[in-house]
């Protein structure tokens, strides 16, 4: 039988200091164990409790380290911010990453929305879905099409060719990193996929649902069929030893409970979203460890084994 969504983890960003060697590992089991995709986040910085700072690495210099350890694996940016890049420039360095992986990249595009990293590294904040909305008509038409001539408010780009182009004709699948209304009208007539944050559904299946048809009225006014555009989401898993995440999203809140870490918990919560209409779904385990990703591993294959 075959799974009913693919399944994949968000490695670790800064919830602990994690070193190369490490992240290298669990690239390489979450690759061996049969899951579908792996997920960076694109963070610069954030504060966390008790005065510390603390950055995670870099994301498309990850991207392309782990494009060229592993095979199978899709991987992507969760979700790349066209704030941090020039448009014409994060769209180069996106072709580059489908390239080495052979055409494996997922392209989860967004506006950010941490002002503290934007303003420690000298991004502007203003405007940020207008500025959004103009880069995401340079990135996507490069990786499309492989050329633009266009001369907005904010960005001035005189006929910039993108060469060489992605691995596959057409480029990257490109997900949208947002539900909100203005930021769906902009890019639900061209995106391949949706994706919403487990603390903004509730980690709720049912509650996944009931998005997922509001979504849907929002393509079909886009001018997209019905199911065209992959609904994904994030789903939050406290296994043996978690404490609680607690990052730029706060903690978990009264309101969200996580999933068990037990295998045959998970795989019963992914069936239910995969029932809610879910085509993908990025798991953010409490703890990310090695260890966790082998018990994940457990869960998929009784998903397989239907």
């Amino acid at each position: 039988m075959s799974r009913p969504l693919r399944v994949g983890v968000q490695l670790p960003e800064v919830e602990r200091r994690v070193e190369w060697p490490e992240l290298l590992r669990m690239a390489r089991t979450a690759e061996d164990a049969g899951l579908d995709s792996l997920w960076l986040g694109d963070h610069l910085l954030y504060d966390l409790p008790g005065g510390v700072t603390r950055g995670p690495w870099e994301v498309w210099t990850s991207l392309a380290a782990l494009a060229a350890v592993t095979t199978r694996v899709e991987l992507g940016p969760f979700v790349a911010s066209t704030g941090f890049h020039a448009p014409p420039m994060l769209a180069k360095m996106a072709a580059t990453v489908d390239a080495i992986s052979g055409g494996r990249l997922l392209l989860g595009l967004g506006a950010g929305w941490n002002e503290r990293e934007y303003t420690a590294f000298g991004f502007p904040f203003d405007h940020r879905i207008s500025r959004f909305e103009e880069a995401f008509t340079v990135i996507r038409t490069l990786l499309r099409e492989g050329r633009i001539d266009v001369h907005g408010g904010y960005y001035d780009i005189a006929d910039c060719v993108l060469d060489p182009g992605p691995a596959r004709p057409g480029g990257p699948p490109i997900m949208l990193g947002s539900t909100g209304p203005r930021m769906m009208r902009i890019g639900l007539p061209h995106a391949d996929l949706w994706n919403v944050w487990w603390s903004d559904y509730g980690n709720s299946p049912a509650e996944f649902g009931v998005l997922r048809e509001r979504v849907e009225i929002a393509a079909a006014e886009a001018g997209r069929a019905p199911g065209e555009v992959g609904a994904t989401a994030a789903v939050l898993v406290q296994l043996e030893g978690g404490v609680g995440r607690v990052m730029g999203d706060s903690s978990y809140g009264s309101a969200v409970t996580p999933v068990p870490g037990e295998p045959a918990a998970i795989a019963d919560h992914l069936q239910a979203m995969a029932a809610a209409g879910a085509v993908h779904v990025q798991l953010v385990l409490d703890p990310i460890t090695v260890d966790s990703i082998a018990t994940v591993a457990e869960a998929v294959a009784m998903l397989d084994q239907g």
